[in-house]
């Protein structure tokens, strides 16, 4: 049993005071203008950084907006790929600022952050494609000679999580080339409502609950919801000749079982992996790096695993 983390705790008491609404009420766009404007409340940044430079890059149906972190040096320097979390409904490179500056970073390698095409307007396959779009410019080296195409790595939280490991399998099972290695935090990798984890952590309290992950799944799944494919739920699918890859997940998360399921599949296909279990704090959790100082102890060692590598 996880004990709350005397920060989070604040952090969380701070987030009900505020009285939020309940985005599932709301009409899309008032939700999403409410999700973007609380996590406003928490922007924050950590780690020196010599450049961020707002851009677009091609999607799989269009431009997307996006985000360019360089860390400190002279280059050329390797690339992360980040895809944000939110459920797949919400979430922007500016929400998750608080997590793609630090980890370009303290990782040393520059981070590329981008707005994906949310549901439920754009269900699955339409994320995943965007994605893979975002993959496939800078491997081909639409970034310029300042950074190495041949050197990706692709990270994400939560739904991007999701997004991030769909990617790998698609390019695996397409005989292309696939990232070096993958940051999967706290991810949700299968329509699994439950679990133990959902069952101790999934009332609310915590912040996300199981009645959310259900509409967030329905939202992403659309047409597919009665037969996830395997990108869509990689838990489902075989994980054999993956890369190393690195895992976290947040103790008191209705989607801990999601990561732990997720490892154990990965040890039985013979995946390298790390898997960080950080007790204390929710789902959520790296987006508070201002207040949470194991956000920052999280991101310092996702980032110290890319250096590693």
């Amino acid at each position: 049993m996880s004990l709350l983390h005397p920060a989070q705790k604040r952090i969380l008491d701070t987030i009900a005071a505020a009285n939020p609404p309940d985005l599932l009420s709301l009409p899309l766009d008032a939700a999403r203008a409410a999700f973007e404007a609380g996590q406003r409340a928490w922007f924050a940044t950590a780690g020196d950084i010599a450049e961020t430079r707002d851009m677009e890059v091609p999607g799989a149906a269009g431009p997307l907006r996006a985000r360019l972190f360089v860390p400190e040096g002279a280059g050329p320097f390797p690339l992360l790929v980040y895809v944000h979390g939110g459920g797949w409904t919400f979430g922007s490179v500016d929400t998750h600022h608080p997590i793609t500056h630090p980890l370009a970073a303290f990782s040393g390698r520059a981070l590329l952050s981008f707005d994906y095409r949310l549901s439920p307007e754009h269900p699955f396959p339409a994320p995943l494609d965007d994605v893979l779009a975002v993959l496939a410019f800078v491997r081909d080296g639409g970034l310029g000679p300042r950074f190495e195409a041949g050197r990706i790595a692709i990270g994400g939280d939560s739904a991007g999580a999701n997004l991030a490991l769909g990617a790998m399998l698609t390019l695996r099972d397409a005989g292309g080339p696939v990232p070096e290695t993958a940051l999967l935090f706290y991810g949700c990798f299968a329509p699994l409502f439950d679990t133990p984890s959902q069952a101790r952590n999934g009332a609310g309290n915590y912040g996300l609950s199981t009645r959310q992950m259900r509409w967030y799944w329905a939202n992403f799944l659309g047409a597919a919801a009665d037969a996830p494919p395997a990108a869509a739920a990689p838990l489902e699918a075989d994980l054999a000749g993956l890369p190393p890859l690195y895992l976290n997940a947040a103790g008191l998360d209705p989607l801990l079982d999601d990561t732990l399921l997720l490892s154990a599949k990965l040890s039985a296909a013979g995946v390298q992996h790390r898997f960080d279990l950080w007790p204390g704090v929710v789902h959520g959790f790296l987006r508070y790096v201002r207040d949470l100082p194991p956000a920052v102890e999280a991101l310092q060692a996702a980032g110290a695993f890319l250096r590693e590598r």
